[in-house]
């Protein structure tokens, strides 16, 4: 889909179509996206993470809530999401508010997880100062064991939020640096039909 001569009144019309371009021609996980939260002393940080899912209620992804981001997330329940796909030379912005998904979703994608990674879930006291490898490769082989048999439930600690996007920008590459940028943006998350569009200089 080209944002030189379309312009759905949906976006997420154009980033189901980008999206799937992307997972046919980017070599290794479409769905990453940059993430960029805010301390409680306003300092910014970024990280790459993955979408796991994506609809008119928002963007989905999943992460320790005791890890930095979590706790970021938690305490200033806003953030931005980036995309950038290298191989299409577009990007996408992303802005909003997040919230945490429920217990049932959460539980629902940890256990599509996997097993390994569930109990790495469990294994990894996220962000938090780390003595040695070894020192993590005990702590999984702790969780295996406790969990050699059977399901491996989701820690409390682990579930995923859900960014409602208030802003959304398409950036798309353009000879000499003249590139395309359509922006979506709604006053109120999560209105229906309630998108206003605008194009900017590059």
């Amino acid at each position: 889909m080209d944002i030189r001569s379309e312009q759905p009144a949906d976006p997420l019309a154009i980033f189901g179509a980008w999206l799937a371009e992307a997972e046919a021609s980017e070599p290794n996980d479409a769905n990453a996206m940059a993430l960029a939260t805010v301390g409680e002393d306003g300092m910014p940080s970024s990280r790459m993470v993955l979408l796991k899912g994506y609809d008119p209620d928002g963007f989905v992804f999943y992460t320790n809530y005791e890890s930095r981001k979590g706790r970021q997330l938690l305490a200033t329940p806003k953030a931005a999401l980036l995309f950038h796909w290298k191989s299409l030379r577009r990007q996408v912005r992303i802005e909003g508010g997040v919230a945490p998904v429920s217990d049932a979703e959460a539980d629902e994608y940890f256990a599509s997880r996997h097993k390994q990674s569930r109990i790495g879930a469990w294994a990894s006291q996220q962000s938090r100062p780390l003595a040695g490898r070894f020192e993590l490769e005990k702590r999984v082989a702790l969780y295996a064991a406790k969990y050699a048999i059977g399901t491996v439930p989701r820690p409390s600690y682990w579930s995923g939020f859900r960014l409602t996007p208030r802003l959304i920008e398409f950036w798309q590459d353009g000879a000499f640096r003249l590139h395309d940028r359509l922006v979506y943006s709604r006053e109120t998350p999560g209105a229906e039909n309630g998108w206003t569009t605008e194009r900017l200089y590059p």
